[in-house]
């Protein structure tokens, strides 16, 4: 196979090197097409422009594949642990023993939050979206670690990164404190990680809260989904931020906004949302499944198909089980998750959505679970992001590391041309 493109414009013809992945991908080198022929490429949403080489994450869609390091999904969330992932995607290599019980207790140092954060949560509104609040909380974080990470020192790299999982699963939790009107808990260092998120949000000082292993269980394997995807819209933000060497915290924070948005991390706050719309309306799933079916009825079924996986979801057939365990384990009855139950048996079957590939997502499944939880609608993006958490984390210390260029897109300019000031009288 030829080691190289050539792009023909206006007669002159321009050759450009092609770079291969280490899964038979397959990459134009265009860098330098501008300087070489005054063109620039253009694609919208950036959907095959590659912007870096990753060792992170390999997603191949049409195949539903997703591996973290070379390691398949299916098998990381059935044998592996959230925090023995986030330490394989954050330092490459799955840790011994030894090195995963340091790692959970070096972010044990760090899990205590100044006490002045509370009154920067303090000055929210009760009713504030608590992805709003989780990014200001994040970048308010900066001030009070105000030291810029050396990348190339590695015990300072490794604090920060112990750091940042340990204290923004706290204020992740403090949003729903915050929210509920409860007061704020403290990690407690002789619960896991899992647990620890758990104890976070729903113990009081009321009376001990114990976890249930199946929750427990299923929540550590959704953390694990979550915790990379690779160059998504959240962790493209955190790599373009941190392109200019912002810190670590500020480069997380814009990477909570980005997640916020209904089209990337808020699309199980969405699937929820659109089955208590249909339950309003009488809780027929039938005549909402006819709905989806009609080409002329603005009604979009949220939570089923994928943008990138064009066959099912993987993440989706590891969750779909932990699901029916939660549900089965707690005895739920919800009318909202049996409007679900109907709609995921139908998509299964149905060929309309079979021949379409229109599976439930891991979006569609992670809804139901905190739903059963009892975890509030408006919560739901918030966990994605702690879950993605080791994911930002591992990109932005790899765009630092690889020493690449602050990042900065072309555009095509379509307004007026050069034109003269018209004075104020004249107008």
């Amino acid at each position: 196979m030829s080691k190289t493109a050539i792009v023909e414009l206006e007669g002159k013809k321009y050759e450009f090197p092609l770079i291969e992945g280490s899964e038979n991908e397959i990459a134009i080198d265009i860098s330098k097409l501008r300087d070489l022929s005054g063109a620039i490429t253009m694609d919208p949403g950036y959907k095959n422009s590659g912007v870096c080489k990753s060792d992170i994450t390999f997603l191949d869609g049409e195949e539903g594949i997703l591996r973290y390091r070379g390691y398949s999904i299916e098998e990381l969330a059935d044998k592996g642990n959230f925090l023995e992932v986030s330490y394989l995607v954050i330092f490459g290599e799955l840790p011994t023993k030894e090195q995963l019980a340091k790692f959970q207790n070096d972010i044990n140092k760090y899990t205590l939050v100044n006490e002045e954060m509370k009154d920067i949560i303090d000055g929210f509104p009760r009713t504030a979206h608590p992805m709003g609040v989780l990014s200001c909380m994040t970048g308010a974080l900066t001030a009070f670690n105000p030291k810029v990470v050396n990348v190339e020192n590695e015990k300072e790299m490794y604090d920060a990164v112990c750091k940042t999982m340990g204290k923004f699963m706290v204020i992740a939790t403090w949003t729903y404190r915050k929210s509920a009107g409860f007061p704020l808990n403290y990690y407690d260092n002789t619960k896991g990680y899992v647990e620890n998120f758990l104890h976070l949000m729903f113990e009081l000082p009321t009376g001990p809260y114990s976890a249930n292993p199946v929750v427990v269980d299923a929540l550590d394997k959704l953390f694990i989904l979550h915790a990379d995807h690779e160059q998504n819209c959240s962790t493209s933000t955190v790599r373009m931020v941190g392109s200019s060497h912002a810190g670590l915290f500020a480069s997380i924070s814009a990477g909570v906004s980005a997640l916020w948005g209904p089209l990337h991390g808020g699309a199980n706050q969405a699937v929820l949302e659109m089955l208590e719309a249909i339950q309003k309306d009488g809780g027929d799933a039938d005549k909402y499944l006819a709905k989806a079916k009609d080409k002329d009825d603005p009604f979009r079924l949220m939570g089923f198909g994928h943008r990138v996986y064009k066959n099912f979801d993987p993440r989706a057939r590891i969750i779909k089980k932990a699901a029916d365990e939660v549900l089965r384990e707690l005895g739920v009855d919800d009318p909202i998750l049996q409007i679900a139950k109907k709609l995921e048996e139908a998509a299964l079957v149905d060929d309309y959505f079979v021949s379409r590939k229109l599976y439930p997502n891991v979006d569609f499944y992670s809804g139901i679970i905190y739903r059963a939880l009892g975890i509030p609608t408006d919560m739901f993006t918030v966990l994605f992001a702690i879950g993605r958490l080791p994911g930002w984390i591992a990109q932005w210390k790899e765009m630092r590391i690889n020493k690449e260029p602050i990042g900065r897109p072309r555009q095509i300019y379509t307004g007026h041309p050069l034109r003269s000031f018209v004075e104020m009288e004249k107008r």
